[in-house]
């Protein structure tokens, strides 16, 4: 499968979508192509941004939609926990399960996928960004060069998406024009000099990133392998492309941070003696049993 690049229309996921989106799929899972009704009527939004709207809700793993037949979107296993749990994607953990889903999209998003797994620079310009993707596209066999447009499209939809609008415009925010991504609440991408156009990768902090997330990414990550292993390298979990480190933007500190709190689950042991640097595993879980602790944790308080 190709990757593919500004399938959004440049619209970033605003504020309210994604659960607006959720209603109406399961309300009526051909929403998005019957003919009888037109859609931006019922969603309320513009034609191109029912046209985003489809696109993001499969890639931040809320919805699927089917590839043959009439193109129906049904909510995915993790896609019915949030509607149970957080319809309204209010807790900082919805939206954590959300970018590992996101940022493990190798072609459907594929810029976003480059941007947190394969993009080592921590301070750049949207220029920087351009030339290394178009480097790793030309790495990636079978692949067909990218207009620029679209990859710098790309870019600026990644800003959007992570950087808050009282940051990259503070003169033209008002309450009433609220049109923030609500991914920017996890703070991942920061200014570095605005005159100068540069933006920098940012560390979240250890305590904005529940153990139970964070967890289930560890343990998802393992789902694919054939033999679920008890023991994994730390520079695996910081360094592997879809892992905590990568989509969280994690430094070692800040992992290790995190780690301590999954220990304190009892869910895992961090062990750092005899020339090992690794957790060992106490209880392998579904991703998605992970994910329904995380809610009832946070319902207990």
């Amino acid at each position: 499968m190709a990757m593919k690049f500004r399938a959004h229309d440049t619209f970033f996921i605003r504020k309210g979508w994604l659960s607006k989106g959720m209603k109406h799929v399961v309300a009526k899972p051909d929403v998005f192509v019957d003919k009888s009704e037109n859609p931006t009527d019922i969603l309320g939004i513009g034609a191109n941004m029912v046209k985003a709207l489809r696109y993001w809700l499969p890639v931040v793993g809320l919805t699927w939609e089917s590839k043959k037949g009439k193109r129906i979107q049904g909510l995915t296993p993790l896609g019915e926990l949030i509607y149970q749990y957080d319809r309204y994607i209010e807790e900082l953990g919805t939206l954590y399960l959300l970018q590992y889903k996101f940022a493990n999209q190798k072609e459907e998003a594929a810029a976003w996928y480059f941007f947190f797994n394969e993009f080592s620079m921590s301070e750049f310009t949207k220029e920087d960004f351009v030339l290394a993707i178009q480097n790793y596209i030309m790495m990636t066999k079978d692949e067909s060069p990218v207009a620029i447009r679209s990859l710098s499209e790309d870019f600026t939809c990644i800003i959007n998406t992570y950087l808050p609008r009282y940051k990259s415009n503070p003169a033209k925010v008002s309450p009433e024009n609220n049109i923030d991504c609500p991914f920017g609440e996890l703070g991942l991408v920061d200014i570095l000099n605005k005159e100068k156009k540069t933006y920098k990768k940012s560390i979240p902090a250890a305590k904005s990133l529940n153990p139970w997330v964070a967890f289930a990414v560890i343990l998802d990550q393992e789902k694919e392998k054939e033999n679920k292993r008890d023991e994994i390298g730390l520079n695996e979990l910081l360094t592997k492309p879809g892992n905590i480190g990568r989509v969280f933007n994690l430094d070692s500190i800040t992992m290790l941070d995190v780690l301590h709190e999954i220990e304190k689950l009892g869910k895992i042991k961090i062990i750092r003696t005899a020339g090992l640097d690794v957790i060992h595993i106490y209880e392998q879980m579904t991703f998605e049993e992970c994910v329904e602790k995380y809610y009832e944790s946070i319902e207990k308080g």
